[in-house]
């Protein structure tokens, strides 16, 4: 088999929900009363410190398979035995229907996304990218989702007799029975009266920033790494949510008074750009960092995701693509173009030059022509 059976639906257990099965980002429940004479770990019965291996150097990061078959000749997948294996939390969650599936979109039906289409049946999972939510959260478990190649994390909270459960995007070495926070709220009074009432940036850093918390980026300490940044004031993440993309911290502009709204935030694609202070970010890389090595193995895997087949251009008529027709591989000598005409190679560009992001400080670099290239190489 070639990955261990998949544990039968549990039974949901009955409770009084507060609200209806909606999209709702904190749905809640109301707990029984306690039992006395009961002795529980906790409220959900998980480790509070969790007992895991580390991953050494040596270990393997990607599973292989004896070739009983020809799909599984060249399969190799990421090593993520901690994931759950049982069903999503179904009101954090909703059916993937509609015609987007295909492609196209909801307002002509026409067809903005080539190559999409059928796939296996999924559900939605509702991630929080905003964390507003202030307070201690325990981390429940590890899941996969089927629409992000990041992994997410079932967060509860318990006030009182109400449970609240929400999605985040996991950070990469989080397991069940950890402990995150989210300061977007600001610094909770505990902590600062722990402090001394002494307003001390190093100080609240050591105690906040670790794996998995959330915080404005006027709060994380230079040099660190994060994930899942706000563009936006009060907004939600929108950088660096996929799968091993990560971001540093590299200035926060303190000494200058007109630059001290903004940090400099340094992508994995190598660019530099300001972002405001009280937008939000998570501490960590996203998890599942070995997402790109994978490979599928057949082409049905790929049917399976929700991915049509790419047909060539020069194996098309001369109606269907600008590359069609001819005999064998003859594109009619003419540069290489998309089926709607458009250069495509040869260093052409698609940007204008008067829309310009004025917050990037350092593009990414880019990759260059040939004449660029031997104009560069004849100056040096």
């Amino acid at each position: 088999m070639l990955q261990p059976r998949l544990l039968l639906r549990q039974p949901i257990p009955r409770c009084q929900c507060l609200h209806t099965l909606s999209r709702r980002l904190y749905p809640t429940e109301i707990l029984p009363p306690p039992d006395p004479g009961i002795v529980r770990n906790g409220t959900l019965d998980v480790q509070s410190q969790p007992q895991h291996i580390p991953e050494g150097k040596d270990a393997a990061i990607l599973r292989t398979y004896k070739p009983r078959t020809p799909g599984l000749r060249h399969l190799k997948r990421p090593i993520n035995d901690h994931l759950y294996k049982g069903r999503p939390y179904i009101p954090l969650t909703h059916a993937r229907r509609g015609q987007h599936i295909g492609g196209r979109n909801s307002h002509t039906g026409k067809i903005t996304v080539r190559h999409r289409g059928a796939g296996h049946k999924r559900r939605i999972r509702t991630v929080d990218f905003q964390r507003l939510e202030p307070g201690k959260h325990l981390v429940e478990r590890i899941e996969h989702d089927p629409g992000r190649s990041a992994h997410i994390a079932l967060l509860t909270r318990t006030v009182g007799q109400t449970r609240t459960y929400s999605y985040i995007v996991a950070p990469q070495g989080m397991r069940a029975g950890e402990e995150v926070e989210s300061f977007r709220q600001g610094i909770p009074e505990g902590l600062m009266r722990e402090l001394g009432g002494i307003y001390d940036a190093g100080m609240i850093a050591a105690k906040t920033a670790f794996r998995g918390n959330c915080m404005p980026l006027r709060m994380i300490p230079p040099g660190t790494v994060i994930y899942n940044v706000g563009l936006r004031k009060g907004g939600k993440a929108q950088l660096c949510r996929s799968a091993g993309t990560f971001a540093t911290v590299i200035n926060k502009n303190e000494g200058d008074s007109k630059k001290s709204l903004y940090v400099e935030v340094k992508l994995k694609s190598g660019e530099v750009r300001r972002i405001h202070r009280d937008c939000c970010a998570t501490i960590g890389t996203a998890s599942n960092v070995n997402f790109n090595r994978r490979q599928l193995g057949k082409a049905g895997r790929k049917r399976w995701l929700g991915i049509r087949p790419t047909v060539r251009g020069v194996a098309m008529n001369a109606s269907d693509h600008p590359h069609g027709g001819g005999r064998g591989k003859s594109k009619g000598n003419v540069h290489p173009v998309s089926i709607w005409g458009q250069l495509t190679k040869s260093g052409y560009k698609t940007r204008t030059k008067s829309n310009i992001n004025r917050f990037v400080v350092t593009p990414r670099p880019r990759s260059e022509g040939k004449k660029a290239k031997a104009k560069r190489k004849k100056a040096s």
